[in-house]
């Protein structure tokens, strides 16, 4: 299993009673604390639901971080699991969502999809005006895509 780009070990530990939880230990394993007769689903869902919170804490430094820097401000954002798309931005609600799969990779790829759809805040489209602005706030963005889509 990954997290923020680094490879853990799964290791399964029963325990009698909730709350079930999920920890990072000693940069090498992802300790699942679940009932011993939770099924792979439930099991599938902690991890994600975890996924999920640390993604909630590590968004908003970075949407204040860009804020300040592209002069643009981020009503709300969320975190979602998508098939598609790593990231989506309503303009009019001034509102991004992020991917729930973000949480396994580098720290770096998150900061580029929080810029990539703050900037569609000054830009709707992929046009030549977007590409400017990425490279002006984000000089290495192209690299970082192409970690991300594995290219």
């Amino acid at each position: 299993h990954y997290f923020l780009g680094d490879k853990y070990f799964l290791n399964i530990i029963y325990i009698e009673k909730n709350p079930s939880k999920v920890q990072i230990r000693n940069n090498m394993y992802m300790d699942l604390y679940i009932k011993r007769e939770a099924t792979q689903e439930q099991r599938e869902k902690i991890i994600k639901e975890w996924y999920r919170r640390q993604l909630k804490t590590l968004i908003p430094p970075l949407i204040e971080k860009w804020e300040k820097i592209m002069e643009v401000e981020v009503l709300e954002f969320g975190v979602k699991q998508m098939k598609t798309r790593w990231g989506t931005c309503n303009t009019s609600a001034q509102r991004i969502w992020i991917n729930l799969e973000l949480a396994k990779k580098p720290i770096d790829c998150l900061e580029y999809i929080v810029v990539h759809e703050m900037v569609h805040l000054l830009e709707r489209s992929h046009n030549a005006k977007f590409k400017a602005y990425m490279d002006q706030f984000l000089p290495n963005w192209r690299n970082i895509k192409a970690e991300l889509n594995g290219k």
